[in-house]
């Protein structure tokens, strides 16, 4: 009796395979089905994965899943695949064109050991597209981009995944009888595996070249480049080793408790709140802990931030709303509070500080230099205090004074906040800034 479940994994439904008469993608897949047919795969438990080119059109005459893509990318959704449902199969198809397009994804799924199987249907040109060159047409090569002969020399795409790392690689060409076990024996590798088979495209580069199967044969022997197994070298599973770190690191992961709201506030509208100073003042981080001291006192609260990609120098500027009700709109196009600790701060909102209304009060650095502004301006030792205290708790104070003077929640919230993220000894420092900021209010600076 026998054993054979599926006969076959491709399916009629749609009419036969829509490649050109004598194209190389023919054999290839019919090669890939019979493989398919010897391992037995649950076809639910098998993903092809395409892009764009002739080749990409093979995916849905399969009953297995299939996963279809932009040119050039197929590795990449084939690794997401792989990452996400490391149980899976999933075999790549790509033709030369897509491997030029996404050489990047090549060389990376080769270094990273993604457990996929790439089959490239290596055709010397962009088949579907016009036969244009690709990197792999071999010089003096004719395409209807190079008419009178490729100038470049063809990429070795077997050589370039071995460079990157690939564990086990293999050349073919469309011709090989054993071709199904070797796409059965690729499938089968438990990291990442190429096949580089090469084909003939009948359409144009046949014509344009007058290759046939001993030309083709020639080909390779007049470039050097070995047929049959290439590397096998097989070493851990990129998906299975950051499963295994996941779930070790997850366990030492330690989660931040739900913020329960427990003090009181007298904010009745919406508040828009901006803070200026500079990269290497917290600021960012402490208005963080400062809309996390808010939600403590039952407000809602977002954050935005601005800061240059020089992340070490130059300004850094935060946006906090905190409203009674749902934020529906994170801009703030009056603020109601505006803080300003460093010239660098000062540079980058100058022209939003010259626009504020008189209802904005605005607490500043004492030395800074402040432009004409209608809003009504409170200066304070922010820099003296922080360097008595701490010259990264600057932030703290500034906001502490800020939020004793407003009275909109306790200051006793934010403390709370600084202590259930920071370690105890950096939490004491802010602590001890915020208090500060806090006796600078009642001081009137």
């Amino acid at each position: 009796m026998s054993t054979v479940k599926y006969k076959t994994y491709m399916t009629d439904a749609i009419g036969p395979l829509p490649f050109c008469p004598g194209c190389g993608h023919t054999p290839l897949i019919k090669a890939l089905d019979k493989a398919l047919v010897k391992l037995q795969l649950d076809p639910k438990e098998v993903v092809i994965v395409t892009d764009i080119g002739c080749i990409g059109l093979s995916c849905r005459y399969f009953i297995t899943n299939a996963f279809h893509g932009l040119h050039g990318r197929s590795i990449t959704y084939g690794c997401g695949l792989k990452l996400a449902r490391p149980e899976l199969k999933v075999i790549v198809l790509k033709g030369d064109g897509g491997c030029g397009i996404g050489g990047t994804h090549l060389l990376n799924v080769a270094r990273r050991n993604i457990g996929i199987t790439l089959i490239v249907g290596n055709n010397f040109n962009y088949g579907m597209t016009g036969g244009q060159h690709s990197v792999t047409t071999p010089t003096d090569g004719r395409t209807t981009t190079t008419p009178w002969g490729n100038v470049e020399g063809p990429m070795d795409l077997c050589a370039t995944a071995i460079a990157a790392g690939a564990p086990w690689v293999y050349r073919a060409t469309m011709f090989d009888k054993d071709l199904p076990d070797v796409i059965a024996t690729a499938i089968e590798q438990p990291g990442f595996a190429m096949l580089d088979v090469w084909e003939l495209c009948a359409a144009y580069y046949v014509a344009l070249n007058e290759l046939d199967k001993k030309e083709l044969f020639s080909l390779l022997d007049g470039l050097s480049f070995e047929r049959g197994l290439l590397a096998d070298k097989p070493r851990p599973e990129y998906s299975e080793r950051y499963w295994a770190a996941y779930k070790a690191g997850k366990s030492t992961v330690k989660k931040k408790p739900p913020i329960e709201p427990k003090y009181a506030n007298t904010v009745t509208k919406q508040t828009g709140i901006f803070i200026a100073g500079s990269a290497g003042q917290k600021i960012r981080s402490t208005a963080t802990l400062f809309a996390e001291g808010a939600m403590f006192a039952g407000l809602n609260a977002t954050q935005k931030d601005d800061y240059p990609i020089t992340v070490q120098t130059g300004h850094s500027v935060s946006e906090i709303i905190l409203s009674p009700e749902t934020i529906e709109y994170t801009g703030i196009n009056s603020p109601d509070l505006f803080v300003l600790i460093s010239e660098d701060g000062l540079k980058r909102v100058r022209s939003q500080v010259e626009k504020l209304p008189e209802t904005c009060i605005l607490y500043a650095e004492e030395k800074l230099q402040l432009p004409e502004t209608n809003a009504r301006v409170r200066r304070f030792p922010f820099s003296r205090i922080g360097r008595d205290v701490g010259r990264l708790s600057v932030a703290a104070t500034a906001l502490g004074t800020m939020l004793a003077d407003t009275r909109m929640f306790p200051v006793e919230a934010f403390a709370e906040a600084i202590r259930r993220s920071q370690s105890p000894a950096i939490a004491e420092i802010n602590v001890k800034a915020l208090s500060a900021g806090a006796e600078l209010a009642a001081k009137g600076g």
